[in-house]
């Protein structure tokens, strides 16, 4: 942060990280390993890896903890590790839940049919 320690996010409950870089790095790399055992098609697997890795390039391309805030445009850099976490949590229930998969038995024809037929 330019010399500067950041004391605070002055957002309630979420600390100041104490190594962002490394810790978002780390959150990016598990990430794309569990994206990896995904098939290549699968839109969750292409959208949040493309997102993925250009957030990794910025961290890694950019070593002002301020400039990667900046980059990335989504919060501070606390904001982002919370982000990164939960992004694992479910690219992990993704790949056990398999959305790509066909389904067992065919949808109902007014399944996405909005108001439903009276």
């Amino acid at each position: 942060m330019s010399g500067a320690i950041k004391k605070t996010t002055g957002l309630t409950g979420l600390a100041v990280a104490i190594n962002p870089h490394h810790t978002l790095g780390v959150l990016y790399g598990k990430i794309l390993r569990v994206l990896q055992k995904m098939p290549e098609d699968a839109a969750y697997r292409r959208y949040t890896e493309q997102i993925i890795k250009e957030r990794a390039d910025v961290l890694s391309a950019t070593s002002d903890v301020e400039q990667v805030e900046k980059k990335i445009n989504c919060g501070q850099v606390e904001e982002l590790i919370v982000q990164a976490e939960n992004e694992l949590l479910l690219s992990r229930k993704m790949l056990s839940w398999k959305p790509w998969e066909p389904l067992m038995k065919q949808a109902p024809a007014s399944q996405w049919v909005w108001p439903p037929a009276k």
